[in-house]
């Protein structure tokens, strides 16, 4: 089932009890306690934000950077560097 046929699927459900509050108050908590174990992996700390950038400027100054070239797109650049898209 792809994630759209889930989330229909899953949305239909809830249709069918939402008169009930005692059981949406359930699947409201059963929720956040399935989405408060999924972690943000791109969350971080104010001193780890600006040390990423002060490597970037560092990584600049030496010259390892790459420019996106007229008229490429993002995936293509990406490609042009060896990733997967």
């Amino acid at each position: 089932m792809t994630a759209v046929q889930l989330n229909a699927e899953v949305l239909r459900a809830i249709n069918d009890i939402s008169d009930d509050e005692t059981l949406m108050n359930k699947v409201l908590k059963y929720i956040k306690k399935l989405t408060a174990k999924k972690a943000d992996p791109t969350l971080m700390t104010k001193e780890e934000f600006f040390a990423n950038i002060e490597e970037a400027e560092q990584q600049y100054a030496r010259g390892e950077y790459t420019e996106v070239l007229p008229n490429e797109d993002l995936a293509t650049h990406l490609k042009r560097l060896g990733y997967e898209i």
